[in-house]
């Protein structure tokens, strides 16, 4: 009998060959709490002057490519770019790894398609980082020598991931198929969200008047989004235009609550199919983006939690 396991998609249910279902280790919640409290607690070393995490990439606005990938240290500046940006790559790969060997998912298959998809999503979001579609101020454009500018920030890398995604489901099935590993959004937000709580715990902490107006908007917030905004949104989705509980549900988190990160981590919860969040998340998308180009001004039309794979993995779900 043959114990292979496929996971195709985020959120599916590892099963062996004879489709009979295999219990993970540890559920996937508590894998993205220790591991996100784990990149925390690394980063916290700079508290006694040890920079644990300063060889991983940033990457900036650039018309130069050369000077578009560096450090985020200055400390670990012969590293280099491409250095950093390898590194990064070693350190995601070996962390999300163990992490899906705790899920008793397919460790191999899940290296392999996590190569491609990290790749492929970092060359999106360096595209993304172009300065004419990056710049947002006079300055910025001035400083890069630009005439114009999307102004979609970095952000608009996304734009790309999805685009890539996109590209790649339809037009190379066999290779999306052959890379759906990786594609597990809502393991990737989980861990993102839990080291954003981290630092705006510790920023806040550092700053009482911060501290305090967090306070004071995360009450807001939970009153507008949650008891007020989701529930009309989901009213309106099902009374007025039809749609069942499954449709309903992704598509009021992705309106009033944080867009595409909303909308993928509902959608995982209630397990609805895997087109419904893409869908939701690419009206979001769309939006943002003609949102952006009328304003014309700073804006972040995705969640700080979300991460650029997961855009990516939209697609090709």
């Amino acid at each position: 009998m043959s114990s292979t396991t496929t996971t195709l998609s985020a959120g599916s249910v590892p099963r062996r060959a004879d489709n009979v279902e295999i219990s993970p280790r540890i559920s996937e919640d508590w894998l993205s709490l220790i591991v996100g409290l784990l990149i925390f607690a690394l980063a916290l070393a700079s508290i006694v002057g040890v920079d644990l995490l300063g060889w991983v990439v940033t990457t900036s606005i650039w018309t130069d490519i050369g000077k578009a990938l560096n450090p985020v240290a200055k400390s670990y500046a012969a590293l280099g770019g491409v250095g950093a940006l390898v590194a990064t790559y070693v350190a995601l790969l070996v962390i999300l790894s163990v992490t899906v060997f705790a899920l008793k998912s397919d460790l191999k298959k899940f290296a392999l398609a996590f190569t491609a998809v990290f790749w492929i999503a970092y060359a999106s979001w360096l595209i993304g980082s172009y300065a004419n579609i990056a710049a947002v101020t006079p300055a910025d454009m001035q400083k890069f020598g630009v005439s114009w500018s999307l102004k979609l920030t970095a952000e608009g890398g996304y734009i790309f991931a999805l685009i890539a995604g996109l590209i790649i489901a339809n037009f190379f099935p066999r290779f999306a198929e052959a890379i759906k590993a990786a594609i597990r959004p809502e393991l990737y937000i989980k861990i993102a969200i839990v080291v954003l709580g981290g630092v705006i715990a510790v920023t806040a902490a550092s700053r009482l008047n911060l501290a305090s107006s967090l306070l004071l908007r995360g009450v807001a917030a939970i009153i507008e989004a949650y008891l007020i905004y989701w529930a009309v949104v989901y009213f309106v989705a099902r009374k007025w235009f039809g749609f069942n509980r499954e449709w309903a549900a992704p598509l009021a988190s992705g309106i009033s609550i944080c867009g595409v990160s909303a909308a993928i981590a509902t959608g995982g919860a209630i397990r609805a199919r895997p087109m419904i969040p893409v869908l939701v998340s690419s009206l979001v998308v769309i939006f943002a983006v003609v949102e952006v180009l009328i304003l014309r001004s700073w804006h972040k039309p995705f969640c700080g939690a979300s991460l650029w794979s997961p855009a990516l993995g939209l697609a090709l779900r």
